[in-house]
């Protein structure tokens, strides 16, 4: 019997993250949305980690008010909400009673379906999480966080998939959010996975960094993976995702079945070139194989925004050199994903020790706080060894920090209330919790999202445009249906 491989759409939140700086309105997504709804995937990605914030900060579109729509426009597939664990959509821990009601608030505002992830893999910073969401009615698919070291064997994962199995998940995925896997490493961690999960399914969820995605995909779904992320070509390759297109017709190729109509994917990539020419921003291209990547194994799009530091610091042509260090960082500090927050924290020191050794200082004689609350243990666990003296050194004899990192945040929502309420909703209450006075002042002070954008023109509307002189199809009564 054919095997059916399901694809995950990523185009409204991952894809435009990694190529368009997050910068995706909610109006772009209208002429969209609706045609991924139809195109049959598992579900689509539509909120989470960078997104959410920079809805907040920079599009000033209410990520609430974005959820609502969106459940709107799209009516058939279920739409994901993504995040961090316990640090839901920024780089701090949050009381669990804010994790809580964030839950509840997902559903609400229409979100059927959950990947959380813990950046870490310390599977206690998404017990509150899981439960919370699974209270809720949401399907929860638990992150195992991929990474290349010495430390995280398959032994590692397959210990960390019983837990996340032990925490009530329906699915498991693989996050490689720095396009790390190998074919040669899919053919044992996938199985080791799988043995332990069973008939759960597990998806792949992997960037094309290296420019390997697209063939450790299909190498992936041969060894037992079922369902795969992917993105409409258009924002595909580069450090985004595999392209939906040519996952689904090489997945026939090697006869399995793909139930996606890929027309209205090839619309949607149609319309996506027009906004990007329009906006002047870029479309993804394929990577060529860099092996230092491996080493430093920092996401594409920090790499560029690194460059752009480094000129501002008079630090030009030392890219390679800070990424080196960065790789050297990672390794004394146990190996710690390098995917938010952490990734930040490892280029950070790495500038930190190259700027010091230009002025006569030792490695790791400035440490930012968020390093020595890492090295002590605040965000979780830690999968490799500190040298003791390492440890002493960055964080002055500190003791380590053992407890589950979220367990230590007081409760929050009471005296959210009294010191920033009342709030008209739950949503904005969540708003005041997560961003201070002015942020949430400027993004209420904002309006409703704004949805039009201009349509593409198609052939139909052009000829409509020629004939008639009006601007819209829906003035000119054909004897065809609109698009």
């Amino acid at each position: 019997m054919t095997r059916a491989i399901k694809l995950i759409d990523v185009t409204l939140r991952d894809a435009h993250q990694c190529l368009w700086a997050t910068r995706m309105t909610t109006a772009m997504m209208k002429d969209i949305a609706p045609r991924l709804d139809r195109a049959g995937f598992e579900a689509i990605d539509l909120v989470g980690g960078a997104v959410f914030d920079v809805c907040v900060r920079y599009l000033r579109e209410d990520p609430w008010e974005r959820m609502r729509i969106l459940s709107e426009w799209v009516t058939e597939t279920p739409l994901i909400i993504h995040t961090r664990g316990q640090s839901l959509f920024t780089f701090e821990f949050f009381a669990d009673d804010i994790v809580e009601l964030a839950a509840e608030r997902f559903a609400a505002n229409g979100m059927r379906y959950h990947t959380p992830y813990d950046a870490l893999n310390d599977m206690r910073n998404l017990e509150i999480p899981i439960r919370a969401a699974k209270s809720h009615g949401l399907y929860v698919v638990g992150g195992l966080v991929y990474t290349h070291s010495p430390v995280h064997t398959d032994a590692y994962y397959s210990g960390k998939a019983k837990h996340l199995m032990k925490l009530g998940v329906d699915a498991v995925f693989l996050k490689d959010a720095s396009g790390l896997l190998l074919p040669e490493r899919v053919a044992t961690l996938v199985p080791a996975v799988k043995k332990v999960i069973g008939d759960m399914p597990l998806q792949i969820h992997t960037h094309c960094n290296s420019g390997l995605a697209p063939y450790v995909v299909l190498q992936a779904v041969d060894h037992g993976v079922d369902v795969v992320h992917t993105a409409t070509s258009t924002l595909a390759n580069d450090v985004s995702h595999s392209p939906t297109e040519l996952v689904a017709r090489n997945l026939r190729r090697r006869g399995y079945e793909v139930p996606v109509d890929l027309e209205p994917v090839r619309e949607v990539a149609d319309r996506l070139a027009y906004i990007a020419e329009k906006e002047n921003k870029p479309v993804g291209s394929p990577r060529e194989y860099d092996e230092f990547h491996y080493h430093h194994q920092c996401p594409g799009g920090m790499v560029s925004n690194l460059q752009y530091q480094l000129e501002t610091m008079g630090l030009e042509g030392r890219l390679e050199e800070i990424l080196d260090e960065a790789g050297r960082v990672r390794a004394d500090l146990g190996y710690p994903i390098v995917v938010s927050p952490f990734a930040q924290y490892i280029v950070t020191q790495a500038v930190l020790n190259v700027m010091g050794k230009d002025q006569g200082k030792a490695r790791y004689e400035t440490v930012p706080d968020e390093v020595r609350l890492y090295v002590q243990g605040g965000y979780g666990e830690i999968a490799g060894e500190i040298d003791p003296n390492l440890y002493d050194r960055i964080t002055r004899g500190a003791a380590p920090i053992t407890e589950r990192p979220g367990a230590l945040v007081e409760p929050a929502l009471d005296r959210l209330r009294k010191t920033r309420g009342p709030f008209s909703s739950d949503d904005d209450l969540l708003l005041a919790a997560f961003y201070d006075d002015t942020q949430y002042s400027t993004l209420k002070d904002a309006g409703p999202i704004k949805t039009d954008y201009p349509l593409m023109e198609t052939p139909l509307l052009t000829l409509v445009k020629e004939i008639t002189g009006r601007p819209s199809i829906k003035s000119f009564h054909l004897s065809v249906p609109a698009e």
